[in-house]
């Protein structure tokens, strides 16, 4: 079978961390989201070929990182868009990458923002013991996220209803844009567009797809994140950390106070300052600051300034409270 990672999101409401670098290539410990991805990928060996669909604006960063990289399979498979506005939408960008790359095989799809607790051949066995369209499913314990996500109602392991992104929510069992297709079922992609159906999220085409073919739900626990959001992004780094922190060697730290869920990477500065559940990204400098739950982009200097719930880009200097 091959894969497809999806990365070809703008990440607007990460600006400016993401303005110019994909989300995911933001760190979560010693690799980054998209590299555990490609990681678990590149160990199965039923995993012929991956696709990695971005645009045109990142397609030189993708190229660079993978040129650096220890993984051989995947490639990149170019959506010809370079800003928000020119998107085709995730199941029209599928379907033209299914056809420009001649796939002919059963087909992994996964999002390359997702932090998740499963292992991925897992994840394909039980695809492959059904035969049949295969989504992952995850409890986010609260409608008011549900509304955010594709809905699943199962009868056992089978969907017997999909809403995607609904008003009210009768449960909070999502998918998490994380599906396997046998090549049949991908067959019924342009039927899907050409009836002018919604070309966007994924759940859209499962939810018409699953009135059509028996569709399966794998479901799981532990933690699933959506890197969509600095909260969600920060909460990502946490559950890696798991109340540790992080401190690069290169870091200079002088009257410095690590909390929990910190980490801090090469060449910053620290100076009399305390951090709580932040992200500090190289070569930036905090002097005089109490640092909690936020995101430092790279080259940042701060001095007297106290932040909770920040995004600050990179190269921005702060002092006294005034941007530079």
């Amino acid at each position: 079978m091959k894969a497809v990672v999806l990365a070809g999101g703008y990440a607007t409401r990460m600006w400016p961390i993401t303005k110019h670098r994909p989300k995911m290539f933001l760190p979560i410990g010693e690799s980054t989201v998209v590299d555990r991805i490609f990681a678990e990928l590149e160990a199965d060996d039923r995993i012929e070929e991956v696709y990695v669909s971005t645009n045109e604006r990142f397609a030189p960063d993708f190229e660079a990182h993978l040129a650096d990289s220890e993984f051989d399979k995947p490639r990149l498979s170019i959506e010809e868009t370079t800003e928000e506005d020119d998107k085709f939408g995730v199941v029209g960008a599928l379907a033209q990458l299914i056809d420009r790359e001649n796939v002919d095989d059963d087909l992994l799809i996964i999002a390359g923002d997702n932090l998740i607790s499963f292992d991925v051949p897992d994840f394909l066995d039980y695809f492959e013991e059904r035969d049949a369209p295969t989504l992952a499913a995850y409890d986010v314990g609260s409608r008011e996220k549900a509304k955010s996500y594709g809905l699943v109602d199962l009868e056992d392991d089978r969907v017997v209803d999909f809403q995607e992104k609904p008003d009210d929510p009768k449960s909070t069992l999502v998918s998490i844009a994380c599906y396997a297709f046998p090549r049949e079922s991908l067959d019924l992609l342009p039927t899907y567009l050409e009836d002018g159906n919604n070309p966007d999220e994924p759940g859209w085409f499962v939810q018409w797809l699953q009135n059509r073919e028996t569709t399966y739900a794998y479901t799981f626990e532990d933690a699933w994140f959506d890197i969509g959001t600095p909260e969600s992004y920060l909460d990502a780094v946490a559950w890696h950390l798991d109340g540790e922190s992080r401190v690069a060697d290169s870091a200079t730290l002088e009257g410095a106070t690590i909390g929990e869920n910190v980490h801090v990477m090469d060449g910053v500065t620290l100076e009399e300052t305390a951090l709580e559940h932040t992200i500090i990204f190289p070569g930036a400098t905090v002097r005089n600051g109490d640092i909690r739950r936020s995101i430092i982009d790279q080259g940042t200097h701060i001095e007297d300034l106290d932040l909770a719930g920040a995004l600050i880009g990179a190269h921005t200097t702060i002092t006294n409270g005034s941007p530079q």
